[in-house]
């Protein structure tokens, strides 16, 4: 199985915000969205950084004057990636010794095409295990 696989079932929309949005900005659109993170683009198609709840929650620590900062000053700017190419189990294994819950997904001309989540690829995998453990029931009974 293929992140493009993901990708197919969930849609390819990513919601972007530019690094000069502020803090606050970015709270007001992670909770429209109902979304744990967002990736942080000037165009839509570049990735600049990504940004997430728990990024917001640890830079609150410092005080509220956060809130009025840009989402530059608290972005992850070293963003992991994956390809519509690679496979679930890369990715999940990616996502999951990294601590990274959301990966924004790159197309073959560097851009910006999707975001999964681990929550998505977790959804994809048992989806898959109940369909098999499905066949091999209807397979035994027949």
């Amino acid at each position: 199985m293929k992140i493009e696989d993901i990708i197919r079932n969930k849609g390819a929309d990513v919601v972007t915000i530019a690094p000069a949005a502020t803090v606050a900005e970015l709270v007001e659109l992670l909770g429209r969205n109902n979304i744990g993170a967002v990736v942080v683009s000037e165009d839509g198609a570049t990735i600049s950084g990504i940004v997430s709840e728990r990024d917001v929650v640890r830079h609150l620590a410092d005080g509220t004057g956060v809130l009025s900062q840009p989402v530059s000053a608290i972005m992850t700017a070293n963003v992991k990636t994956c390809t519509p190419e690679d496979s679930l189990e890369a990715t999940g294994h990616t996502m999951t010794y990294s601590r990274i819950r959301h990966l924004p997904v790159v197309g073959e001309d560097g851009k910006l095409a999707a975001i999964v989540s681990i929550g998505d690829v977790v959804k994809y995998r048992i989806d898959q295990l109940t369909d098999e453990r499905n066949h091999l029931l209807e397979y035994l009974h027949t």
